[in-house]
């Protein structure tokens, strides 16, 4: 319980910290809020809500994710390093693929939403 409690701790003082710091973390943040409301009046069921919001949350997981290998890297070394520079892109990629995919869910949402599908 004790182990617990204290991941809880850790990953509630990330949330905080990432948000406090981070724009785009912020940015997905607003994200998640507006999403939240629109997905509740365009989701065509229930499932659809959970895939919505979940596909927003893997954005914001990701974006962290990315957020956590770039601090790394910039405290590995600041100066200028083509294989840093690459591994930052890698997961600036990892973030762009997550943003398709929920584009994706959410186009397809209210696609069936809509009749269309």
């Amino acid at each position: 319980m004790k182990r617990l409690f204290s991941a809880t701790q850790n990953s509630l003082r990330g949330l905080r910290d990432g948000f406090a710091t981070e724009p785009a973390l912020r940015d997905e943040l607003v994200l998640l809020v507006v999403a939240v409301p629109a997905a509740f009046f365009l989701s065509p069921s229930a499932a659809w809500f959970a895939a919505m919001i979940g596909a927003v949350l893997v954005v914001l997981a990701v974006e962290f994710l990315n957020t956590a290998v770039e601090k790394l890297a910039d405290h590995v070394t600041r100066e200028q390093n083509k294989d840093i520079r690459r591994i930052k892109d890698f997961g600036s990629a990892a973030v762009f693929c997550a943003l398709c995919l929920t584009g994706l869910v959410w186009l397809l949402a209210i696609a069936v939403r809509c009749g269309w599908l």
